[in-house]
């Protein structure tokens, strides 16, 4: 049986502009819910919510029921974590805190397996494989690979140019948040330099020949990426949607 093409890859690296939604809350319900809503992707988050990576696999087996792809952000920057991504099944990795090169190339490395990488083989064992039912998956999986690192310091925005440049990035995504941090203006994801930066990211990965990404939830913002062409499209999150309605409703039936 062979590995079915990783058709997100695809449709990023083809321009598309895929739009999808976090997932922070960590229920398999949700995941399941925002699967069938009609995202392009959806990112179960392992860095700002309560799930470590084996919390993660019902929400991969929840989304596996939907048409929707599974993107895994791992809390950081570590082999053993990209490792247990691919096995479990993810379509993409996105990697936190990627500041430079060196550790670009290194992630790009753990995903994939040697010659090409260090990624271990234990595939038989995965859930990527089918448990094994994919007996050419090692030969397969090194182009179905999708690493996206995420660009969210001064020191990335300095070096953007070398990290999008390193072979086996298929993707740069902007972290608004704390890349506006540490310019120095926290909070302020919108601050005129804050917004001058994320451009220059998005500009510069794009003339690399990879595909952008970041994240908001402001409708307007959301127009101007999709002018952009910024293909990894974050739009909503389901805590923020869930709490922005339930307050909502609270505050109607208070009258």
């Amino acid at each position: 049986m062979d590995l079915p093409e990783n058709t997100l890859k695809t449709r990023l690296q083809s321009g598309e502009v895929l739009t999808g939604l976090w997932l922070s809350s960590a229920s398999s319900l949700l995941a399941e819910l925002a699967g069938q809503a009609g995202f392009d992707w959806c990112l179960i988050d392992g860095e700002h919510s309560p799930q470590s990576l084996p919390d993660m696999l019902p929400l991969l087996q929840a989304l596996a029921a939907t048409p929707t792809p599974a993107v895994i952000r791992i809390p950081a920057a570590e082999d053993w974590m990209v490792k247990q991504a691919l096995d479990m099944g993810a379509h993409a990795v996105l990697v936190p805190l990627v500041h430079d090169a060196d550790t670009a190339t290194r992630m790009a490395r753990a995903m994939r397996y040697p010659p090409d990488g260090t990624r271990g083989m234990g595939a038989a064992m995965a859930r990527a494989s089918r448990f094994g039912a994919m007996t050419s998956y090692a030969h397969q999986a090194n182009a179905n690979a999708c690493l996206i690192v995420q660009a969210e310091s001064r020191a990335a925005l300095d070096n953007i140019d070398a990290i999008a440049a390193v072979d086996g990035v298929d993707g740069v995504f902007v972290g608004p948040a704390d890349l506006s941090a540490d310019m120095g203006f926290v909070g302020q994801l919108e601050h005129p330099e804050v917004d001058a930066a994320i451009d220059h990211i998005i500009a510069r990965t794009q003339a690399a020949g990879k595909f952008a990404g970041v994240l908001t939830f402001n409708p307007e913002r959301i127009a101007k990426y999709r002018r952009m062409g910024v293909a990894f499209l974050g739009v909503g999150g389901d805590v923020a949607v869930l709490a922005k309605a339930l307050r909502v409703l609270a505050q109607e039936a208070r009258g």
